[in-house]
């Protein structure tokens, strides 16, 4: 069994700079995409941002210039470091990996998500 979980959500004002950190855990042989998406209420579930294991990131057009994503692949674990972050982006975030298990069974796994407010 896979698990991801993050951390580092919270309210935040207009403005701020959380970070995001999720930790994957489990038997894990190896994790190529790992990547971040967000819901707002109401809304539907949206990219924010992913990489692979050599380090090769995609940033949604809403987010690039603000957000960065990186990954420690000795520790499975991908971090989202958000700026400059408004109101309207608002939602949970959650985290994602493309997970090989030692069994060699291929699972795509979600965490439970966290919850960002910003504030005005």
């Amino acid at each position: 069994q896979v698990q991801l979980v993050e951390s580092g959500g919270g309210l935040v004002q207009a403005g701020g700079s959380p970070r995001l950190s999720c930790a994957a855990s489990g038997s894990i042989f190896s994790i190529n995409v790992m990547g971040w998406y967000r819901q707002a209420p109401g809304n539907q579930r949206e990219l924010v941002a992913t990489i692979t294991s050599d380090g090769s990131a995609v940033h949604a057009d809403s987010v690039k210039g603000r957000f960065t994503i990186s990954r420690d692949n000795a520790k499975n674990t991908v971090s989202l470091q958000m700026n400059s972050l408004k109101p309207e982006e608002t939602a949970v975030y959650y985290c994602n990996g493309d997970v090989r298990t030692k069994s060699r069974v291929y699972l795509n796994v979600w965490g439970q998500g966290t919850q960002v407010t910003v504030s005005s």
